[in-house]
């Protein structure tokens, strides 16, 4: 059986100056060797006890603790190393955070500009839109003063085209004006000269009878055609004498016809000769 030394784990080649490292479990181990060594015991009082059963003894694996000193040189290594390590991930926490610092810096930096790009495009396209405004306005006066002006002259020359107008008419109408009294004058003339003719033949043909005295008047009303035949001879006033009366219608149908009212315009025969009356006074028609 191992002795106790072995269950131990104290080697002979290990020497006597090896130290026990129990790793903080004393008590454990001393429990842990007993129930073994009980354990084999109670095997052996079973074997040496029970000579007609043949029992096959199956011989338990043995658990060896052994408890190895740690050489400090390797602890202080391992130490380091975990210190290095510890350092290393610091550094690569500090230098994420110090590149996930930057990185947000950087896209707050990109927003600000981005922000700053997008105001002053805002700025700029208010200012255009203003500046438009103002041109949109500017051009909206001076389309408004150039129509005004436009209406100004264009009523200015409708005043001065009326102006003209006027002018002309009054021109004309001064003209017509002329004209007619030229016309009426020549007109006026016409009639007085015709009716001088009638007058002048009337009377050459005119013989007063033996009773005709001052103061007696006889009117004769004769109508003619254009072409100074007589129409019709009337006594629209008698002077009361009946001789006096035949004198006068003789004396109008031996003068006529009247061709010299051939010459004279339709109208002005319409108006004047047409119908005429003829007064007949001793005093007025001397022979």
């Amino acid at each position: 059986m191992p002795s106790l030394r072995e269950l131990l784990g104290f080697g002979k080649s290990e020497g006597a100056n090896n130290l026990v490292i129990l790793n903080g479990y004393p008590l454990a181990i001393v429990v842990a060797i007993s129930l073994h060594i009980l354990l084999l015991g109670g095997l052996v009082y079973l074997q040496s006890s029970s000579q007609s059963q043949a029992l096959e003894l199956i011989q338990p694996t043995v658990i060896k603790a052994l408890l190895i000193e740690e050489n400090p040189q390797i602890t202080n290594q391992r130490n380091q190393d975990n210190r290095r390590l510890e350092a290393k991930r610091k550094e690569t926490e500090r230098v994420n955070a110090a590149a996930q610092k930057k990185r947000e810096e950087q896209a707050a930096e990109r927003k600000r500009q981005e922000e700053a790009a997008q105001k002053r495009e805002q700025q700029r396209v208010a200012k255009q839109r203003a500046d438009a405004r103002v041109k949109a306005e500017r051009e909206k006066t001076l389309a408004e003063e150039e129509r005004k002006k436009r209406e100004a002259e264009k009523r200015r020359e409708e005043q001065a085209q009326r102006e003209r107008e006027s002018r002309q008419q009054r021109e004309r109408e001064d003209a017509q004006d002329g004209a007619a009294a030229e016309a009426a004058s020549s007109e006026f003339e016409l009639i007085q000269s015709a009716t001088g003719l009638i007058q002048q033949l009337v009377t050459e043909n005119w013989s007063r009878p033996p009773s005709a005295r001052n103061g007696m008047r006889a009117i004769i009303q004769i109508k003619m055609l254009p072409t100074g035949e007589l129409v019709d001879v009337i006594i629209t006033q008698s002077s009361g004498d009946p001789a006096f009366d035949r004198s006068a219608e003789n004396a109008v149908y031996r003068a006529a016809p009247f061709a010299e009212l051939t010459a004279l315009p339709i109208r002005v025969f319409n108006q004047n000769f047409r119908t005429l009356s003829l007064i007949f006074q001793p005093e007025d028609l001397l022979n």
